[in-house]
């Protein structure tokens, strides 16, 4: 493809899936309102002649010149901690954001993928999650402003899909993490390695039962970049590792990792916090030939070397 638009390409997975899509050989746009994402996520781009940042809030429109071949659209706080600091952007990212970006693709005639969440699903009463389930989402609730910003938006795909004749393909991302995570991104993962780093206890919210599945960057990119190119793609897919492990088994062992004689203390349980997170990824193995690859101690050995470079580098 000659030419490609990621929204939120300033962010943790957008500058990533951008570095990827230069790196094949394609003509990258990014556009980013900077709200969340950091220029310097996209610093190993800042002299590819393929790769340009245009400043722009996709919720309040969005324009282009010339021939876009796809669209990927990402543009949307996504930090547990934005939920309540951000919560009219977004609804205004998945929303508005979402309908301009779609009707450029009507416009430009281009491919569309949307990063959708495992969010949707709530606290889910299945487990673990196939695509096919519809979830368990309290829409008033201080995370259901995500949560429901994420469904709107797979149902506007699916709208432009089916009466415009747009090729939009949906993926569902579970939880992910790995180098240019926001450290104050309100997520365990980046939490427990900026507490370990710090010499703190770790904080376990609960009794640290409840599970989650975690997919290294990487893997997830690998994935997205399947789901644009396949060859068609009409229903949503599930982007994530089926590896799952609770919360106080991982705080055991980002503490072995960073080998300091670090505690766990416990807090509250968050609003809505769901129990357990974990993709069935069967539809992502049969359609798009994918599978998550790297381990978890592997992920996080990646992810810790990554903090350590950033804090000692004078510019970051």
């Amino acid at each position: 493809m000659s030419r490609i638009i990621v929204t939120g390409s300033a962010g943790f997975l957008g500058s990533h899936l951008c570095e990827r899509l230069v790196a094949e050989g394609h003509s990258v746009l990014g556009m980013d309102n900077l709200s969340t994402g950091a220029p310097i996520n996209l610093r190993p781009l800042q002299r590819e002649p393929k790769f340009s940042l245009q400043l722009q809030d996709v919720s309040r429109g969005l324009w282009v010149e010339g021939p876009v071949e796809a669209i990927l659209h990402l543009a949307s706080p996504a930090s547990p901690m934005d939920f309540d600091a951000m919560q009219v952007q977004i609804l205004a990212a998945g929303a508005d954001g979402t309908r301009h970006a779609l009707e450029l693709a009507r416009q430009k005639g281009a491919r569309f993928l949307l990063a959708s969440t495992s969010e949707i699903y709530g606290d889910p009463l299945v487990h673990p999650q196939r695509e096919d389930y519809r979830g368990n989402v309290d829409p008033t609730s201080l995370r259901g402003v995500y949560d429901e910003a994420k469904r709107f938006a797979e149902s506007a795909a699916m709208v432009w899909r089916r009466v415009h004749g747009v090729d939009a393909r949906i993926v569902r991302i579970f939880n992910t993490y790995g180098p240019r995570m926001r450290l104050d991104d309100g997520r365990v993962i980046p939490n427990f390695l900026r507490a370990a780093l710090n010499g703190e206890a770790l904080v376990v919210h609960g009794d640290g039962t409840q599970t989650r599945s975690f997919c290294y960057v990487d893997d997830l990119i690998e994935g997205m970049v399947r789901a644009l190119f396949a060859p068609s793609l009409e229903c949503p897919v599930n982007l994530g590792n089926p590896d799952e492990v609770s919360i106080r088994q991982l705080a055991e062992e980002v503490i072995s990792l960073v080998g300091a004689p670090l505690g766990v203390r416990t807090a509250p349980l968050p609003e809505g916090d769901p129990a357990v997170r974990r993709p069935d990824i069967r539809r992502a193995q049969d359609l798009l030939g994918w599978a998550p690859k790297v381990s978890r101690r592997e992920g996080l050995l990646l992810t810790l070397q990554a903090i350590r470079a950033a804090r000692a580098d004078p510019v970051a």
